[in-house]
């Protein structure tokens, strides 16, 4: 998904403006769809009575609708117009003018407040929405008393909650069908061939998304003439609908010459045709392929099918150009092909597009300028306007891709938009009045760059300027718009949503302020330098997001009655404990983020009031006492970070409800006792950290059973003892283990090279989560866009024994091992070389021994290494990146090592033979330096001979001599065990000293 690819502050951002997503990342990018042609289909059509009240429908055709109406539910009443015999004047029947008989049967469900595409619904009014769609809902089952309906053309019973297993086949017997609708009614299984049999219809809508349980089965096709049997077919909507199985289904779609209409959108299509020799649906208006993954470029056939108006290929992983053929769709009104992998810039033909009125190519790879397209589309001459000159443009979105340069004020002439959409880019410039001048129909601008550091797109205009539009959202990230509050603001008092992150405000925040907005739904000042005080206000009572951090704000937590959902206000310096009653002025709460300020006091108890809480982060304050008691109420808290604070005692056993845990940080407190046991029963749980506490005991043998998709296991800094469980090595989704500064002994698992085999890939949770680990020596805190990248082994200051197992150099993804400071003997492995990612090696203070294996020379991305206080021998190793490595303490005290960059030389090296300055190596010149070398072979031979049998012959001829010279020599040896003891001494007691200090 490209929604990876937002910068932290603003995807917070794009969730809060798709509340009903906001867990499920791949249809997050659904919520943002606004097109009208498929809000059309969802559009409710209200059935009113009969225009001819003389009309009375068949005695048998009435009691064929009460037979239907007995196997329905109908919790709202919408059939209690049905009674009596006078079916053609109830609610969602309609007779044929000239014989009575019932034509139509339009049970579609009417509630009207309800869109599935709503970008701008809260997630408070729209659960109630939801509830109240549901009591309107039909549901049971479809009777087969319909067939008695010999002249039924119309059907439709979309909308509904029949939950069937499968689709009715006796609706392939209504030959008179001209128009079927069974969309979103919650039908599953394998389509009925029966269906295919109805040549007649003109419209068949079988749309199998479902909102209430989207990964559930769905509808399939299991023929491959699927299509066949529809000669008349205008309207064809199966998105969604499975059809793996149809193996050539643009042919069959291709032989319908009269589609007006298709709709395949999320139906697993593999194959998109590049090139076709002929089309026989000349006639289409409306393309609609979104969510199939094509994988694909996007075909040239396109530009031949005139009449297009609607082209939607969002999300189907296109690459390549934009086909210039798009351009001379003169027809085209709606272009989507956002989120894909397209590449170049907008074609210059796009200038010709002047009755497109939607385009969108957000989180794409385009790049280049836009002052082409927009200048060219500025000039488009439209017959409708007053001055001649009018682009149709209403909705023109382009975020996320790579575009740069200054944004034209010839933007300013397209004085039909409605929604500006120019975030994530790296725009730069000064926007000014002149940009928005005609903009009197817009809603909604979004506009953000790239740059967080410095601002490079300014927003500057007048003080006392009045803007031309009234907006709804406005979306301002990393565009400078300070130092304080822009007046102009003022006058937009119909805002919904409210962003201005990072924008350079460096104010208090007015009085007045909330009172300006008394619709706004979601609030966020982020990373601004607001001061002072927050001053108390009402919230609407549909808002539901509100985010005031990293600013300089100070005082008491703004926490105030309210149904907020989402409540970020950390990196401040709020001081003062959490009100007492959160649980009672919250009660909606579900985010709620308070880290990094200065919050004193104990967590609430009303805290366990908060039943739709999924994340509580509290990390890095002054909260003391223990941990609240009453935890069982939070059965869907997903993320729990408590990190960094005061709190001691025990983890309470309430606790053991948390089920849904993914994250859970108590770091850096005063907390003792065992390993909680319960925590076997958070078999979701992909990070835990435990780190810098005082628990004790053993680590549980189920670790490695009950956790399958841990990624993150920190323990460092604890009082933890005995074995390490070779369980742990189950752990095949494992990135980092950190058992540092504990007490562990025994040896490290062979099994340890298993870790991380991705047995069990599961979601990750979407959280700017902050893990502190070791590594270079140092220190580091590592936030959620580096963790996930980052395995690291560290099991350091422990006891351990035995050797290293060689296969821990499988784990080729590995970052950071650090093994340093317990009793491991043995060599390097040798594949040691394997570790291509290995960034920081540490096995220092052990009891190494045998040479350094070549292959460490290879790995290229080692900035850290450490192999003192160990018994290494042998030459080091030279090449690549060791020569980098420069610094001699990486191997200090190994007496044995020897070669650069020690000062010590090798044998090797001093008994190499002299390279003369001609080649030669003093034997091969036979007139100069040879002979010279020859007699001194000589003289090195005889000079032996003299001096050995000169003393040794000696010692052995002169009996007091030798008594002497022996007596002399133990005298000596025994000089040199006492300096070494001394010096072994010496050694022992710095090798302590450090290890304390560390």
């Amino acid at each position: 998904m490209h929604v990876l690819g937002l910068t932290s502050i603003s995807v917070a951002k794009w969730l809060a403006l798709c509340p009903l997503f906001i867990s499920f990342p791949f249809f997050s990018s659904l919520c943002l769809e606004l097109h009208p042609t498929l809000i059309q289909v969802i559009k409710p059509i209200s059935c009113t009575k009969s225009k001819s009240p003389n009309l009375r429908c068949l005695e048998g055709e009435s009691k064929a609708l009460l037979s239907f109406k007995n196997n329905l539910t109908d919790p709202s009443g919408r059939l209690s117009s049905w009674v009596g015999d006078d079916c053609c004047n109830w609610i969602g029947v309609g007779c044929d003018n000239n014989t009575g008989n019932v034509a139509k049967l339009d049970l579609r469900n009417p509630f009207s407040s309800f869109n599935y595409y709503d970008v701008d619904a809260d997630i408070f009014s729209w659960y109630e929405d939801m509830e109240a769609y549901n009591k309107s809902c039909l549901g049971g089952k479809i009777s087969s008393s319909l067939l008695d309906l010999k002249h039924l053309s119309y059907l439709d019973l979309s909308l509904n909650n029949f939950d069937c297993i499968n689709i009715p086949k006796f609706l392939g017997s209504l030959e008179s069908s001209t128009y079927l609708n069974l969309s979103f009614s919650l039908c599953v299984g394998v389509i009925p061939p029966h269906l295919w049999n109805l040549s007649r219809l003109q419209y068949l809508d079988l749309n199998s998304f479902s909102i209430f349980d989207f990964l559930s089965p769905r509808l399939e096709a299991g023929s491959q003439e699927w299509v066949d049997g529809f000669p008349s077919l205008k309207y064809l909507g199966m998105d969604f609908v499975n059809l793996e199985k149809v193996s050539n289904w643009f042919h069959a779609v291709n032989m319908l010459p009269s589609l007006r209409e298709l709709h395949l959108a999320g139906c697993g299509l593999v194959s998109l045709p590049h090139s076709v020799s002929s089309i026989n649906f000349i006639l289409l208006l409306v393309l609609d392929l979104s969510y199939n993954p094509f994988n694909s470029f996007i075909p040239h056939w396109l530009s031949n099918v005139s009449e297009l108006s609607t082209i939607k290929l969002k999300s189907t992983l296109l690459g390549g150009t934009i086909p210039v053929g798009l351009g001379y769709l003169t027809n085209l009104r709606g272009l989507n092909l956002a989120g894909n992998n397209l590449i170049g810039k907008i074609p210059n033909s796009f200038t010709n597009l002047c009755n497109l009125e939607a385009l969108y190519l957000d989180w794409n790879n385009i790049n280049g300028k836009i002052i082409e397209f927009v200048d060219g589309l500025s000039q488009c001459s439209n017959i409708s306007s007053e001055d001649g000159n009018l682009s149709s443009l209403q909705e023109l979105h382009l975020t996320g891709n790579q575009m740069n340069g200054t944004i034209p004020k010839s933007i300013g002439k397209l004085s039909m938009l409605v929604s500006l959409d120019l975030a994530e880019n790296s725009w730069e410039g000064v926007l000014t009045e002149a940009h928005f001048q005609n903009l009197i129909r817009l809603k909604s601008l979004m506009l953000s760059t790239r740059f967080f550091a410095n601002w490079t797109l300014v927003l500057n205009v007048k003080q006392d300027w009045v803007p031309p539009f009234m907006l709804e959202t406005i979306f301002l990230i990393n565009v400078w718009i300070g130092p304080t509050f822009p007046t102009w603001l003022k006058t937009q008092n119909g805002l919904k949503v409210l962003v201005l992150d990072n924008a350079g405000i460096s104010d208090t925040i007015p009085h007045g302020l909330w009172k300006s907005y008394p619709n706004v739904t979601v609030w966020s000042l982020s990373g601004n330098k607001l001061r002072g005080q927050v001053p108390n206000f009402q919230f609407h009572p549909s808002a539901y997001y509100f985010d005031l951090s990293s600013n300089n704000l100070e005082g008491p937590l703004p926490l105030f009655r309210s149904n907020l959902s989402e409540i970020f206000l950390g990196n401040n310096m709020f001081s003062r404990p959490i009100p007492e009653n959160i649980g009672e002025l919250l009660p909606k709460l579900s985010g709620l983020k308070l880290s990094s300020n200065s919050i004193t006091g104990e967590i609430p108890l009303s805290i366990g009031m908060l039943k739709e809480l999924t994340s509580l982060i509290l990390r890095n304050n002054s909260l003391s006492g223990k941990l609240p008691p009453l935890w069982k109420d939070l059965q869907s808290l997903l993320i729990l970070d408590l990190a960094e604070n005061n709190i001691s005692g025990n983890v309470p056993s309430s606790m053991r409800y948390l089920r849904s845990l993914s994250i859970l940080s108590l770091s850096q407190n005063h907390l003792d006792g065992e390993f909680p046991s319960f925590f076997r029963n958070y078999r979701n749980l992909q990070s835990l950290d435990l780190g810098r506490n005082k628990f004790s005991g053993k680590l549980p043998t189920w670790l490695g059973e009950s956790l399958p998709f841990l990624l993150r296991l920190r323990l460092r800094s604890n009082l933890f003892q005995g074995d390490i469980p070779q369980q742990l090595c189950r752990l095949s989704n494992l990135q980092i283990l950190d058992l540092t500064h504990n007490d562990f002994s025994g040896v490290i698992s062979q099994c340890l090279g298993s870790l991380h085999s991705n047995e069990n890939e599961s979601y990750v949770v979407d959280y700017d989560y902050q893990m502190l680990l070791v590594s270079k020596g140092i220190e580091y805190g590592y936030g959620q866009s580096v963790i996930d990248l980052v395995y690291s082994i560290d099991l350091s200051s422990n006891n351990l024994l035995g050797e290293i197992p060689d296969n821990i150099t499988s784990i080729s993804e590995l970052v950071i091992m650090n093994l340093s400071m317990n009793h491991l003997t043995g060599r390097i492995p040798n594949k040691i070389g394997n570790l291509h990612m290995l960034e920081s090696l540490d096995l220092s203070m052990n009891e190494l021994y045998g040479p350094i294996p070549q292959s460490l020379s290879s790995l290229t991305f080692l900035t850290h290494l450490n192999l003192s206080f160990n018994n290494l021998s042998g030459k080091i190793p030279s090449g690549n990146q060791l020569q980098t490595l420069g610094d001699s303490s990486i191997y200090k005290e190994n007496f044995l090592l020897c070669g650069s960059p020690l000062s010590t030389k090798c044998l090797e090296d001093e008994t190499k033979p002299v390279v003369t300055p001609n080649g030669g190596n003093g034997v091969a010149n036979k007139h100069g330096r040879g002979i010279e070398s020859f007699s001194l072979y000589i003289s090195m031979v005889a000079g032996f001979i003299v001096g050995f049998w000169g003393v040794c012959g000696t010692l052995i001829i002169k009996t007091s001599w030798r008594q002497a010279y022996f007596q002399s020599s133990d005298n000596l040896k025994d000089k040199i065990v006492v300096f070494v003891m001394i010096k072994v001494h010496f050694l022992l007691r710095r090798v302590k000293s450090e290890r304390c200090s560390s």
